[in-house]
């Protein structure tokens, strides 16, 4: 058994298991992770999961922007003690220190996730770059970070975390496209829709249409092009970080049953089971 005492091993499955009950897909993906990090990556895991879920947890911004300060004060290590009773907040902090990760993505990723927060849409292509980057990016390349070797410039794996991230962000948002609009909200960008003349009273009604069904299209595809750069750029990758984008294999699952999910937007259903996606991992695992 890895040299580990009592209490940091209860942490770590206390953190395994709510990642699988906040973010059964993340789970997934670190079973495929080397067990010399996967507790790290867990750590990572959870975190973004417990950020994502602050919107769904409160009714007004005011206790969300609360709890995100809560995550902020902890990195920066206020509230010692009762930071360390958290078992995720513990074990993200293990994890950075064990890896030396730098502390201001994972600020940024807090601040980015104040946008769930409030009605206000995706505006933007680039907007959604950008929160993607914040919210799902940086946690590739932590985890590459983690796999790789201790002097290798992070700046190699940019370019498969980006692009992976943002593919990644398009199929949880399309997937979620219906439960999201009916709770207010758009996260896809908006311009998107505008140019095909979809507006957002439409969007926020659940009216499907023509117009929809092509917004929605270019949406796909604009994931579609992003998953193939990524995979592009993962082949480049030496081969002890590669298993960090093995959730490329669940977002080109996903894409597929996207691509077969055309008629209605806003009912799209939950995605591939998850035995097609360990499926899909365990072929991209053989390959990589």
């Amino acid at each position: 058994m890895p040299n580990n005492t009592m209490p940091e091993v209860k942490n770590q499955t206390h953190v395994a298991d709510e990642l699988n009950k906040l973010s059964r897909n993340d789970y997934l993906v670190t079973l495929f992770i080397p067990e010399a990090v996967r507790a790290d990556a867990q750590a990572l895991l959870a975190f973004a999961a417990e950020l994502r879920i602050v919107q769904h947890r409160v009714s007004e911004p005011t206790p969300g922007e609360i709890r995100l300060q809560w995550w902020h004060d902890a990195l920066d290590g206020q509230g010692h003690g009762a930071v360390r009773s958290n078992p995720i907040a513990s074990c993200l902090l293990d994890a950075i220190e064990k890896h030396q990760f730098p502390i201001i993505p994972l600020k940024r990723m807090i601040a980015a996730h104040r946008f769930d927060l409030y009605s206000d849409p995706m505006s933007d292509v680039n907007q959604f770059e950008g929160y993607s980057g914040e919210t799902r990016a940086c946690l590739y390349q932590f985890i590459a970070m983690a796999l790789g070797s201790k002097d290798a410039d992070p700046a190699l794996y940019a370019d498969a975390a980006g692009h992976l991230g943002v593919a990644s962000t398009y199929v949880n948002a399309i997937l979620a496209f219906g439960r999201d609009s009916s709770n207010g909200k758009i996260f896809l960008p908006y311009s998107v829709f505008q140019s095909f003349g979809v507006d957002d009273k439409v969007i926020l009604a659940g009216q499907n249409s023509e117009a929809m069904r092509q917004a929605m299209a270019a949406h796909l595809q604009a994931a579609e092009e992003h998953l193939a750069q990524a995979q592009a750029a993962i082949k480049l990758l030496p081969k002890n970080v590669r298993p960090a984008f093995v959730d490329s294999a669940i977002v080109r699952a996903q894409l597929r049953f996207l691509n077969k999910r055309t008629d209605n937007p806003f009912l799209i259903g939950a995605g591939r089971s998850d035995l097609r996606k360990l499926i899909a991992m365990f072929v991209y695992s053989v390959k990589n």
